[in-house]
């Protein structure tokens, strides 16, 4: 009975052990396949903001929402100064809103050209020679790897609020060049950018999200064009290059 007794203690002590470890063993699973699935998810964003892809219809079944906060600015000698409140601009499947009020014309995300154009929006756009505006664009997307269950036509709204979903930040820059005064210069900052996705996750009930955190770059060569002219959309064309003035 003695040694039935301190058989039991040392198999319960071992369990006691790795009890405790299994939900760290299930945490450290779970985030390796988010980081997979943010991976997987990260290329072909990318890829379709560098070619300016117009037809990526599917992306309407992932890309549920999303906002430009737009900050004015004017420009001094020795200051840079915002010029009002931020304007913020919501996108949806159905329609597209400006502080809340309905946008004419309408840019929703029920096409890929919308949401590709809308991810391609440049961090900082000139309005003249001493003011510019800013963009800060959020995505909010369900993953587009991972589980079938969770994928389109899953039109479940249990199932799909489980989905794992991510922020993706999209940031597009031209490259600075210090020789503003020679065409080269001029021409590398007109014909070379910047892409920059971040992406935060998972993301919550409110709409934060949480510790997840990952940034992708890349360059992009060629012009930009805004199309169509003073809408929300931009799109890079990776095969044409504008001489600058």
């Amino acid at each position: 009975m003695v040694e039935i007794a301190i058989s039991l203690a040392i198999i319960a002590f071992a369990l006691v052990a790795i009890i405790g470890v299994l939900p760290l063993g299930l945490d450290v699973q779970k985030e390796n396949r988010q980081e997979t699935i943010i991976n997987q998810d990260a290329g072909y964003f990318m890829d379709a903001i560098r070619n300016g892809a117009r037809g990526l219809d599917d992306l309407t079944n992932y890309v549920f929402a999303i906002t430009n906060s737009v900050q004015a600015y004017e420009t001094t000698l020795t200051t840079t100064n915002p010029k009002g409140s931020p304007v913020i601009y919501g996108y949806s499947y159905f329609e597209s809103r400006r502080n809340g009020a309905l946008t004419v014309p309408q840019f929703p995300l029920n096409h890929g050209s919308n949401i590709v154009g809308i991810l391609g929006t440049p961090k900082l756009i000139a309005d003249g020679p001493d003011f510019f505006h800013s963009n800060y664009v959020v995505a909010y997307v369900r993953a587009l790897s991972g589980s079938a269950t969770e994928k389109f036509p899953q039109s479940d709204k249990n199932v799909q609020g489980l989905a794992f979903s991510y922020r993706m930040i999209p940031e597009v820059d031209p490259i600075p060049s210090f020789d503003m005064s020679s065409s080269y210069g001029k021409n590398l900052q007109a014909n070379l950018n910047e892409v920059r996705l971040l992406f935060r996750w998972p993301l919550l009930p409110n709409w934060s999200a949480g510790n997840g955190r990952q940034v992708y770059r890349s360059l992009v060569a060629g012009s930009r064009t805004n199309e169509p002219s003073g809408s929300p959309l931009w799109f890079f064309q990776p095969t044409t290059f504008v001489n600058a003035p």
